[in-house]
């Protein structure tokens, strides 16, 4: 973390409207790729002890796919469903947290994986306090993440199985990678920083593509 970037995330406690505000400012893209799998994540943000963060789960190693990885409450689009209904749902289904429909601010770019999802990431918030309860059969571990935590300075790495660079986000004790990595590295941008950055362009880890 820089010292711009520190001096920033000790200050950093935003409202609702300002949130809003910075959503409502960024342009989303969407991805349109054939055959690809539809899903959503929620980010929420939430308050404990003081300071803004959201919440992150680490899956169980006994999935089936995607196991021991670092992920954001979400999953796949039920038929009927919309991204923030999933996300919502998804929400309250993995760590037992149950939002209304307007707790849903807006949406950041699609990430398309290389597992054939494409990933909405939907911005939620919460004025309440909230104790989670995880469902043990999706969830290993689960971390509050701060504002302060998510400002850290993201790290690339060069493979030889792409020319897109692998994202790495240094929080919660270990590396969390792309999609997850790429969709909060862009939320940290986007709402905490105010930037309107793009992370289409970063690569997840080749043990992620299957």
């Amino acid at each position: 973390m820089t010292d711009h970037d520190r001096a920033q995330s000790q200050r950093t406690h935003l409202d609702r409207a300002a949130v809003s505000a910075r959503i409502s400012g960024f342009e989303r893209r969407a991805a349109d790729v054939p055959d690809s799998r539809a899903a959503a994540v929620a980010i929420t943000i939430a308050e404990r002890d003081g300071s803004q963060g959201i919440w992150l789960t680490k899956r169980p190693a006994t999935m089936r796919r995607h196991a021991a990885q670092y992920a954001l409450p979400g999953g796949r689009l039920d038929p009927g469903e919309d991204e923030p209904t999933a996300a919502l749902r998804e929400l309250h289904e993995e760590i037992g947290i149950e939002l209304p429909a307007d707790s849903v601010l807006g949406m950041l770019d699609d990430y398309a994986t290389r597992s054939g999802f494409v990933i909405t990431p939907v911005v939620c918030w919460t004025d309440e306090t909230h104790t989670p309860d995880p469902n043990p059969d999706e969830v290993a571990q689960l971390f509050f993440v701060t504002f302060d935590e998510l400002m850290v300075q993201p790290r690339f790495l060069t493979i030889p199985e792409s020319e897109r660079p692998v994202i790495q986000l240094p929080i919660v004790g270990a590396l969390v990678h792309a999609p997850t990595a790429a969709v909060i590295y862009q939320f940290a941008e986007v709402v905490l920083r105010d930037r309107h950055t793009r992370v289409d362009g970063y690569e997840q880890p080749v043990f992620a593509w299957r």
